[in-house]
């Protein structure tokens, strides 16, 4: 077992495991891996989790590239910033619990396909997944920012009759803050249970309605378990062009001011997230066709999911 010393005067990190062919450590190289995957699926640059997690931009960069030599404190900084235990971000298989590690080690080597069964059934025994009523009438969009969940949600709910619900806004209701101000004043951590608060309202209230969700919703396994159990889920696609040039269409510049590496950004954040879109019940790409005929696309999907007549 090679000795592990984490401290950031250190030249190196793993001092017995030989270095890989381009000079990295391999275990700073994997840690670096594991750091943009979680960010990525976070849907944050490297400046919004250098700023979260109060270090610098290069020192965060540096980690990322397998070049940097982290302290333990600083690593629960990251870890904290991206709302994950340090167990996660380090990839040490330690815990506390007998019984964690025995169920850890029974899914270890399963496939997608019979990973999802067992959550299903884990859920239910939890009562996780217990159906209400109207859940068919209860429709969610989810996917990315500029994949056309409000524009196409709202023309969905008045075609079907139902509320349209921008969970974005109700976000702020409950907060009654804008979601910029909870970021800044709060953090994400405390978002993501705004977000889940709210979700839980709405479902309570609209038996029949169309939920446009934020797009890094399916960041909190619990709260997109409760949308996929409540709802009918529709993934919205889009290439990363069409959703850059839809959110900068609606005179919202920061994708661009924020980083100038927002496409690369934007584009991990697709491949991150894309295995979790991937288990709505349904998927749309809105970049193939105009709006009239995505919409028309969209409606069939949604009125031969509820049984309506076209």
């Amino acid at each position: 077992m090679p000795r592990t010393i984490l401290h950031s005067s250190d030249p190196t990190l793993v001092r017995d495991t030989p270095a890989a062919s381009d000079g990295k450590n391999p275990y700073l190289r994997a840690l670096g891996e594991r750091v943009r995957f979680l960010r990525a699926r976070r849907g944050m640059t490297r400046k919004a989790l250098a700023l979260a997690a109060s270090v610098s931009e290069r020192h965060l960069a540096n980690l990322e590239y397998g070049v940097g030599n982290a302290s333990v404190l600083v690593l629960l900084q990251v870890a904290r910033a991206l709302q994950c235990s340090l167990n996660d971000l380090i990839g040490e298989a330690t815990s506390p619990s007998p019984e964690w590690l025995l169920i850890r080690d029974l899914l270890e080597h399963h496939d997608e396909a019979t990973l999802r069964r067992i959550r299903l059934s884990v859920g239910d025994m939890l009562d996780a997944a217990t159906p209400m009523d109207g859940v068919k009438t209860r429709i969610a969009l989810i996917g990315l920012r500029g994949a056309g969940k409000s524009t196409l949600g709202r023309m969905l709910a008045e075609d079907l009759g139902f509320a349209f619900v921008e969970l974005s806004r109700e976000v702020e209701r409950v907060a009654g803050c804008s979601v910029a101000e909870i970021h800044a004043l709060y953090g994400v951590n405390a978002y993501r249970r705004y977000e889940r608060r709210a979700l839980e309202e709405a479902i309570r209230l609209y038996p029949s309605a169309v939920i446009a969700t934020p797009g890094g919703l399916v960041s909190d396994a619990a709260t997109f378990e409760l949308l996929l159990s409540q709802c009918t889920t529709v993934w919205l696609q889009a290439q990363p062009q069409d959703h850059m040039d839809r959110v900068t269409a609606q005179g919202d510049l920061r994708p661009i001011a924020a980083s100038r590496e927002a496409m690369q950004d934007l584009k991990a954040i697709l491949a991150t997230r894309a295995a979790f879109y991937l288990k709505a019940h349904y998927q749309l790409d809105t970049s193939a066709a105009a709006l009239a005929p995505t919409f028309a696309a969209l409606r069939h999907i949604v009125r031969e999911a509820l049984q309506l007549s076209a």
